[in-house]
């Protein structure tokens, strides 16, 4: 008889894949559109972030936001004008060419999305009209609607992936803390009752499946559109 795929397990629930012992700070976000002053009362670490983050306060209300490299307690952000400071959240339209940022916008009003790991930016290339081009370091640009917002800066903690974990436990107990299932055994390495893949040296299967196949098939690419790098 063989086990439950990890999909199927995932899916029934249980303590296994909860994150425990701790309690998440809450959702980053940006405050509603305007032009107004907030300023950052505490930074933070959130067990839920690799980057810190932190708490800022305006017009009575208290949110999260992910923190720019150099900002500190008692600092002032602003939102909205065309001011690029560090740590102002700015429409797309309004930043100048070359400017690094982060916490991007997918659409006006989205909150916070895009390039929200620690070191992570993008910088502004070109803007034409209400479209403006973002390009990430991955090298790939996206145009995108110039009423979506961004914070000025780089979100802090850059570095953290060239410490190494050196011990095995030490990496055990780092994805633990997040509630990942770690470590993973990969499909190939299994036998053939635990795992569609299994059983051979090279899996024979397609690895886009159905949206509508049994729990059993459903690994891979779940009803992919299309699958490989996209060539220009």
């Amino acid at each position: 008889m063989g086990k439950r795929l990890i999909v199927q397990a995932r899916g029934k629930g249980g303590p296994r894949y909860k994150v425990p012992s701790h309690r998440f700070l809450g959702k980053v976000e940006y405050f509603p559109y305007g032009t107004f002053t907030a300023k950052v009362v505490d930074i933070m670490n959130d067990p839920g972030h690799f980057a810190p983050v932190m708490l800022v306060k305006a017009e009575g209300k208290e949110i999260l936001h992910i923190a720019p490299e150099g900002i500190q307690a008692g600092s002032e952000i602003s939102y909205g004008g065309d001011k690029p400071y560090l740590g102002n959240v700015l429409q797309l339209s309004n930043v100048p060419v070359g400017t690094r940022i982060f916490g991007i916008e997918t659409w006006p009003g989205s909150g916070p999305k895009l390039c929200r790991s620690t070191g992570s930016y993008a910088t502004v290339t070109n803007t034409t009209g209400n479209k403006v081009i973002v390009i990430f370091s991955s090298g790939k640009e996206k145009i995108m609607d110039g009423k979506c917002r961004a914070m000025m800066g780089i979100p802090a903690g850059g570095g953290r992936l060239e410490k190494p974990f050196v011990k095995a436990g030490q990496k055990l107990k780092a994805m633990m803390a997040r509630g990942r299932l770690y470590p993973r055994s990969s499909g190939v390495a299994m036998t053939a009752t635990d795992h569609p893949y299994g059983g051979r040296k090279k899996h024979a299967k397609f690895k886009t499946v159905s949206r509508h196949a049994p729990p059993g098939q459903k690994i891979g690419s779940i009803a992919a559109r299309r699958t490989g790098w996209k060539r220009k």
